[in-house]
């Protein structure tokens, strides 16, 4: 027995800290789908801010958000922070033999697991404010989102705090991480403006395209690998027959939502634009990936791919009156990670008969709010005291001269005029 229990608690470990380099590995995604979807004289900016943010969160997380996100004690709104993690320090095998298998991994595998997911967050945001902010007041917006607010959030959930009492369901984050990421994107946004040339004074909306589809592209499917981490890995525990079944039937769900969310996202565009937007395609695959995320495991197959290709409708449309309302977002992060993580929280009573509408609506109105009103006011503060916009000037030559110095595509710049 007491070799069953080692043998359990090593692959369970294994099995989450693979979950968590999968996830991590979205970071590159990210930095890929980003990079195309900017124009060429802001590539090496959006890049630098995507390794450096993951930086960040590690360090942040490390410091304070887990000890917030999971603390010793709390009374189910604010915790009483736990701050011994920093310090080291794991289950021993005392305690994993003395737990009647109620222990099943290592506590330095589930803070892996854990910090990717706030990363994942933080990354969300760099996209959304592309273009036209500041480095470093980014960065410094980093240091309060993956220290403080999200963790705060998370706690309300994952951490056993007042919506898992409640009732809401979350199973992967497309609430607790999706949409708290685009949220906070949204209050950057819109406290940022609009890069310049994108609306006219006619109220027109001009296309400003990015710099590299294969590499947006590659972005994506990277993206769509690394979920499998990200929704598998939320299972946490693979060592029996019941989980294992669990997390093959997370894995096949995922990958059915993208491909429904791919496909109707670029029906959906070519019944609009009378074209095959693959930008379209790209949020569609990525909305089937974040509406799946509250609930990937009960759903049938069929199901999963309807989540999937509604969510892959949805993007389109939110893209689309996102740019009516003059809130430019140039990868579209608000309405894949925001609009479509609302459509994910409230899709999951419809497979899990133990979620209710009520409950998921009250989750989603909290997340939105907090990290919303929080951001906005994080924002706001580095807006008067830094300023979070870039000048006109440095918009004009490339925010990659102005903020890094350097440029990505040095031999193509300077032949491409102000693109």
């Amino acid at each position: 027995m007491e070799e069953i229990t080692q043998l359990s608690y090593a692959l369970d470990t294994f099995y989450f800290l693979i979950s968590g380099a999968l996830v991590m590995w979205m970071a590159a995604g990210f930095a890929m789908l980003e990079a195309g979807m900017v124009r060429a004289k802001n590539t090496a900016e959006i890049l630098t801010k995507n390794i450096a943010l993951f930086a960040i969160a590690s360090i942040m997380y490390m410091l304070v958000g887990y000890g917030i996100m999971y603390p010793a004690d709390g009374n189910g709104f604010i915790p009483a922070i736990d701050w011994g993690f920093m310090f080291g320090g794991d289950n021993s095998v005392e305690e994993v033999m003395g737990s009647d298998g109620e222990t099943y991994y290592s506590k330095m595998a589930d803070f892996f697991f854990q910090v990717v997911f706030v990363a994942t967050a933080m990354s969300i945001v760099s996209g959304a404010v592309a273009e036209r902010m500041k480095l470093w007041a980014f960065l410094l917006f980093a240091v309060v989102m993956t220290g403080f607010i999200y963790p705060m959030q998370g706690y309300w959930k994952w951490g056993g705090g007042f919506l898992d009492e409640l009732g809401f369901l979350d199973f992967a984050g497309s609430g607790l991480v999706h949409l708290a990421g685009a949220s906070a994107a949204l209050a950057g946004v819109l406290l940022l403006g609009a890069r310049k040339g994108k609306y006219g004074k006619d109220g027109s909306i001009n296309a400003i395209p990015g710099a590299n589809m294969p590499i947006a592209t590659l972005g994506t499917f990277i993206l769509w690998l690394g979920w499998f981490g990200f929704n598998g890995g939320s299972q946490l525990v693979i060592s029996n027959i019941e989980d294992a079944n669990a997390v093959a039937a997370v894995f096949v769900n995922t990958n059915m939502s993208a491909a429904g969310g791919t496909i109707f996202g670029l029906i959906t565009a070519r019944l609009l634009f009378g074209k095959a937007d693959l930008t379209m395609a790209l949020n569609g695959a990525l909305a089937g990936l974040v509406a799946i995320t509250a609930e990937p495991l009960t759903p049938s197959p069929l199901l999963a791919t309807m989540i999937g290709a509604i969510g892959g409708v949805i993007v389109v449309f939110a893209i689309v009156t996102m740019d009516k309302l003059r809130v430019d977002d140039p990868v579209g992060a608000i309405s894949v990670h925001g609009v479509v993580g609302m459509w994910g929280l409230m899709a999951v009573p419809i497979t899990n008969s133990e979620a209710s509408f009520a409950a998921q609506g009250i989750g989603l109105g909290t997340i939105l709010g907090w990290v919303f009103v929080t951001s906005f006011i994080v924002w706001l503060i580095l807006k008067l005291v830094m300023g979070i916009r870039v000048s006109e000037e440095e918009e004009y030559e490339g925010v990659d001269i102005g903020e890094c110095g350097l440029e990505a595509y040095p031999e193509f710049v300077g032949a491409r005029g102000a693109s």
